[in-house]
């Protein structure tokens, strides 16, 4: 048994995605952080009885509090966070632009780039961007998840530039109880989206080439998990990066 600590979560968003993220993670052992847009004695009022284990916390003290931070509020208030103090970690995007619920947002309507690549580009530097999860419900995110090896076990994918952070997200992946597929990079995202064919389908890994292994242009590098046909099973021993 790895002896390895496993790195503490913390989650922007109490909302459906982010209670069901936040309850997946402290069932599987995690140290889970969680803020909303309100105090953190309102955010313990919602865990208390639908993510109890989880710690509520105030937004801007979240950054310091965890090591992987993910993002799980509505694509039109991510730019509320607290951006800059997210410099150094792990950020998993969430998101997804739905015009119904945000609004159109013109930086996400007109744009000729996947939405991550935009989130990315609004962190600072030395943060690193991994795409996943947004691709299911939550309640599929709730219902899904199986252990390692099981036949009906679903695949989500994991999509960054940042091959030790892509690893690291995966292992996370892994643990809540699904297989993760190498996606590509951030650019190559716009496959995940709400508007893709993958959206809300959950399929085993098997069956999912479509979202794990893209033809590369020549001279194109390969994808972070792709060279050795996915990633190493590291269940139980996410590593702090």
């Amino acid at each position: 048994m790895s002896t390895t600590p496993r790195p503490v979560i913390g989650i922007f968003g109490a909302g459906k995605v982010g209670i069901a993220l936040a309850r997946l993670a402290v069932d599987t052992g995690y140290t889970v952080h969680i803020a909303s847009s309100g105090t953190a004695a309102d955010t313990a009022g919602v865990t208390r009885y639908f993510a109890p284990g989880a710690l509520a916390a105030d937004g801007h003290d979240l950054p310091a509090l965890a090591d992987i931070l993910i993002i799980a509020v509505p694509l039109r208030r991510f730019r509320e966070l607290p951006l800059g103090a997210m410099a150094g970690h792990i950020v998993i995007d969430v998101m997804n632009y739905w015009p119904p619920i945000d609004g159109t947002l013109p930086d996400f309507e007109t744009a000729d780039r996947p939405t991550s690549a935009i989130v990315r580009d609004a962190l600072p530097a030395s943060a690193r961007l991994v795409k996943s999860f947004n691709h299911l419900c939550y309640h599929q995110l709730e219902e899904l998840p199986r252990p390692a090896g099981a036949s009906d076990r679903v695949s989500l994918a994991v999509a960054g530039n940042d091959c030790a952070a892509v690893e690291t997200v995966a292992a996370f992946v892994d643990d809540l109880g699904f297989d993760p597929v190498p996606s590509g990079s951030l650019e190559e995202s716009n496959m995940l989206e709400a508007n893709s064919g993958v959206f809300g389908h959950p399929r085993p890994a098997s069956t999912a080439p479509h979202i794990g292994h893209r033809p590369r242009r020549v001279g194109q590098s390969t994808p972070c998990g792709q060279r050795s046909g996915g990633f190493a099973r590291t269940s139980g021993s996410a590593a702090r990066r």
